[in-house]
């Protein structure tokens, strides 16, 4: 049940002083709304393959559990667990493939988050109300947010490698993404050759490109925007924490474990977000055999405290 303190909080909150006045992010607006559209292209029949659907379902895993849960969230924003460097990079750049901005951005701003959740600094408290949590934050312009003094503040640990301030360069980032997008078109193209001729390689070639970026992408957007608004409204309280931080079974499950966030805002740094035997934590699993092999180190686990403290 949600205490007081959590049931006073949903009621309101104002957005953040620094997006007013209210100004359009074109370059996000323009993206976001671009992708999704690319994403419609999936109904149409001649792009539809079940190469393109299975694309979805592994690069929800590779991309959005490996490259965001994992890399972005559990390693570089919260230091949950170490690892050798080269894999640390290969996660970030797996996260760069989600179109969600490089990981010195993404760790600053997610760190701002839980330093004022659900607080009026807070850059996207579903207490504003469900769509600006989901979605609205991204595409208004937030001068408290992104610029150099914000990022050397709250990620100051990754400007110190010069792969991460790479990234923050000339668009390097943007470069990742559409190399992969490159690399996932021809790996379409030569399944597409290998089973037919070349209109059968142009067409799952575009099919992949399709399915494999833009469905996949706006899946894993949606997944993580899911955390970001639905875990901060429905679901049911395990600690009493400051902020209105719930514990929601689908999003967990879409997730890879994101989704018990009031567990994970209670112990921000463990590695595991699962507490009970039925909250099903892929992304810890994941970092508990990258450990068995000796490629991860130092796993933060959640410490012996009572519910409700």
């Amino acid at each position: 049940m949600p205490d007081q303190s959590a049931t006073a909080q949903i009621l309101r909150q104002e957005k953040p002083t620094g997006v007013f006045p209210i100004r359009i992010w074109w370059p996000y607006a323009i993206g976001i709304g671009g992708m999704h559209l690319m994403a419609l292209l999936a109904v149409w029949p001649w792009l539809f393959s079940w190469v393109g659907v299975a694309s979805v379902v592994i690069g929800h895993y590779l991309f959005g559990m490996l490259g965001m849960t994992v890399g972005y969230h559990r390693l570089l924003s919260h230091r949950s667990f170490q690892c050798p460097l080269w894999l640390e990079h290969t996660f970030a750049v797996l996260g760069v493939c989600c179109l969600q901005d490089t990981p010195v951005r993404w760790v600053a701003t997610h760190r701002l988050h839980h330093q004022h959740s659900d607080e009026q600094p807070d850059p996207h408290s579903p207490l504003v109300n469900l769509v600006w949590g989901q979605v609205g934050w991204l595409i208004v312009k937030n001068r408290d947010v992104g610029h150099a003094a914000h990022v050397d503040r709250y990620a100051r640990d990754l400007l110190r490698d010069r792969f991460y301030l790479w990234l923050e360069r000339k668009h390097h980032g943007l470069l990742l993404f559409l190399l992969h997008v490159l690399a996932i078109f021809f790996i379409g193209v030569a399944i597409g050759a290998a089973t037919g001729g070349l209109s059968e390689a142009w067409r799952m070639g575009l099919s992949l490109v399709v399915w494999g970026v833009a469905v996949r992408t706006v899946v894993v957007w949606h997944v993580t925007w899911a955390v970001n608004s639905l875990t901060h409204l429905w679901g049911y309280r395990t600690y009493s924490t400051s902020d209105n931080s719930r514990n929601n079974w689908l999003v967990g499950l879409l997730a890879h474990g994101e989704g018990w966030h009031n567990n994970h805002h209670a112990l921000p740094t463990a590695a595991a977000h699962g507490r009970a035997w039925w909250e099903i934590d892929f992304s810890y699993r994941l970092i508990c055999c990258l450990e068995s092999v000796g490629l991860a180190w130092n796993v933060s686990r959640p410490e012996k405290r009572p519910a409700n403290s």
